[in-house]
């Protein structure tokens, strides 16, 4: 019986000595069946050895020669004039989302371009479809946050990575088990921006500072693994210090607000950074019931800053730059779309800023300041 891994051997061979290969060949001289043969060159390709190709395996991408890049041009002259359509697929379009899809908005119109936007509530599935029926549509080039965190989500990535458009991952990038997948990406520097928090917080003179939370989102996830790098970084006490509360309004949400205001009370938390601002909000208000103040015997600093400076006192925020990701997302999409040929992979990140206003016991200065 042939091992995986002679498999394989007898794959990278073939694809160093001929360039390409089809499948079907590799089938008839490895002798095994067709899905054995998709599973070693899916394994092969996850780690950057080679590149699928429709009905076949080849090289990896190593760039092109001037060569194809003329022909790619005199191809883009012979389309028709027109609106450039470009698809994008979100996850949600409330909470972080809307202000996203109006940056890319923005930046297609600019371009002459139309957007086409769909949802897909957090599911693999539902993400492939919407992107079929986007390309059904005509789409040149597309927007996605993809769910990347599963099975599914892996396949979808491999998918997305074979279309013949240009795909521009938002907010997302690939998981280690595909270092070499080529898409584009565009996210924010959301771990960084829970350091920031918590750093301004410790220069207030705060050391016991709790983590709160009422998303499950991939957001979430980079906030929290923020919140505990910066918290061991700067040897704060964490242990039994991140809680995880029902949304703002939601049945129950003020017995829930209560419990965790006095279990840091009792645990000498004076701090909270909370994800995001309509939590952050609803606890302020269970502070005031309960005869405290914000920042006084409780401060706080939210991740958002959608509704922050509306609280009551108006809160100390993480703001994510959303209007202009998505913008950027988009100018990066179109200009792949553009000169698909010679433009390197693009893994751009932007930070957040940090907006101090009343909440934190800082001096409130309105100005957004990176780093600070």
């Amino acid at each position: 019986m042939v091992l995986a891994s002679e498999r394989q051997e007898v794959i990278l061979a073939a694809v160093r000595e001929r360039g390409t290969v089809r499948l079907a060949d590799l089938v008839a001289r490895l002798g095994v069946t067709a899905v054995t043969v998709r599973r070693d060159v899916t394994l092969l390709a996850d780690r950057g050895l080679v590149q699928r190709v429709h009905g076949g395996v080849t090289l990896p991408h190593r760039g092109h020669s001037a060569e194809p890049r003329l022909s790619t041009l005199a191809g883009a002259l012979a389309r028709p004039p027109g609106q450039a359509l470009v698809g994008m697929v979100v996850p949600t379009v409330e909470f972080y989302w809307p202000a996203v899809i109006q940056g890319a908005q923005s930046a297609v119109a600019a371009a002459g371009g139309r957007l086409a936007l769909r949802a897909s509530a957090y599911d693999a599935v539902e993400d492939r479809r919407q992107v079929s029926a986007l390309l059904d549509r005509g789409a040149r080039t597309l927007l996605i946050a993809p769910t990347t965190t599963t099975g599914a989500g892996v396949d979808l990535l491999r998918w997305l990575g074979g279309l013949s458009i240009p795909v521009l991952l938002v907010e997302r990038l690939p998981p280690p088990s595909l270092p070499t997948l080529p898409l584009d990406a565009a996210t924010t520097a959301h771990r960084l921006g829970a350091g920031l928090a918590v750093r301004h917080l410790v220069t207030l003179g705060h050391r016991r500072i709790a983590f709160v939370t009422a998303r499950f989102s991939p957001t979430t996830k980079a906030l929290r693994e923020g919140w505990r790098e910066t918290a061991a970084l700067l040897e704060l006490p964490r242990e039994g210090r991140e809680f995880e509360v029902p949304p703002y309004g939601s049945a129950g949400w003020a017995e829930a607000y209560d419990a965790v205001l006095r279990e840091c009370r009792e645990a000498g938390v004076t701090a909270l950074f909370v994800h995001s601002d309509r939590e952050a909000i609803g606890l302020a208000e269970r502070v005031r019931d309960h005869g405290l103040s914000v920042p006084e015997d409780m401060a706080l600093v939210s991740y958002d800053d959608e509704v922050a400076a509306a609280s009551d006192p108006p809160l100390t925020a993480v703001r994510p730059p959303k209007h202009r990701l998505g913008a950027l997302a988009a100018e990066m999409a179109l200009a792949r779309m553009h000169d698909p040929a010679e433009r390197p992979v693009h893994r751009v990140q932007l930070w957040p800023t940090l907006v101090v206003r009343a909440s934190c016991g800082g001096a409130a200065d309105e100005e957004s300041a990176p780093g600070r």
